[in-house]
């Protein structure tokens, strides 16, 4: 079998554990023939003619900027073929202020409700762990990404993000409206989705908050899978 290159670029906001993720994703990779080269910066994205050459770019960067060089190196390396995967706001909460990210990934996390009213919470990120269910889309139970693994609970960030037309939705999740919510009626948001962009293909999974989530079976998963059916 002849080896294919992963590219791992990682890091912003250390709450989501962008090392940790991506370092318990790497024995994966290399035990599918992938060659995996890990950058802690995005600046290896403005290289074209390296990004011509890796087969899938998994994506952990949160809350931070990115060049318009680094940006259109990605976007014309995955437009020539180059796949790829990331989850929770390493890739729907990477950079806020690009539009041309927003557009290439199909999504941007908005909110994520608390578990009680704000006078019962601790100011603590455990705060925001509800335990809710991601639904599989019927349609979409024979994509090779859910196969087989049906609808299954976490306990973590319920993720509302906003997202297009575009994106060929594998899972949804759906947010109560609680009494003391602002909101007045459920909003059912895309959980598991892929992007064709150009020949390139890209997965986003918006449950991943850290280790101990990514570490769940049926997540770990849908990453693994996500990442073999987006390489090039």
């Amino acid at each position: 079998m002849t080896q294919r290159t992963a590219l791992v670029v990682r890091g912003g906001w250390e709450g989501h554990q962008p090392v940790e993720t991506t370092d318990t994703f790497i024995p994966y990779l290399e035990q599918h023939d992938f060659a995996v080269r890990v950058e802690d910066a995005t600046s290896i994205l403005a290289d074209g003619d390296y990004l011509a050459t890796v087969d899938l770019v998994v994506h952990a960067v949160t809350m931070s900027a990115i060049e318009q060089a680094e940006l259109e190196g990605l976007r014309n390396a995955i437009a020539g073929g180059t796949g790829m995967v990331g989850w929770h706001g390493g890739i729907v909460d990477s950079y806020r202020a690009s539009v041309d990210w927003l557009h290439l990934v199909g999504g941007q996390f908005a909110h994520h409700q608390a578990k009680a009213q704000p006078h019962e919470l601790r100011g603590e990120a455990a705060d925001n762990f509800v335990g809710y269910r991601v639904d599989i889309v019927p349609e979409q139970a024979d994509h090779p990404i859910v196969a087989g693994i049906g609808d299954f609970d976490v306990e973590t960030e319920q993720y509302w993000v906003l997202a297009d037309g575009y994106n060929d939705v594998l899972a949804t999740t759906t947010i109560p409206a609680r009494d003391f919510d602002d909101w007045q009626r459920p909003v059912t948001c895309p959980a598991i989705w892929t992007r064709r962009w150009g020949l390139g293909r890209i997965v986003v999974c918006t449950v991943g908050h850290d280790l101990a989530v990514v570490s769940v079976p049926p997540v770990r998963t849908v990453i693994e899978r996500g990442m073999t059916w987006a390489a090039r």
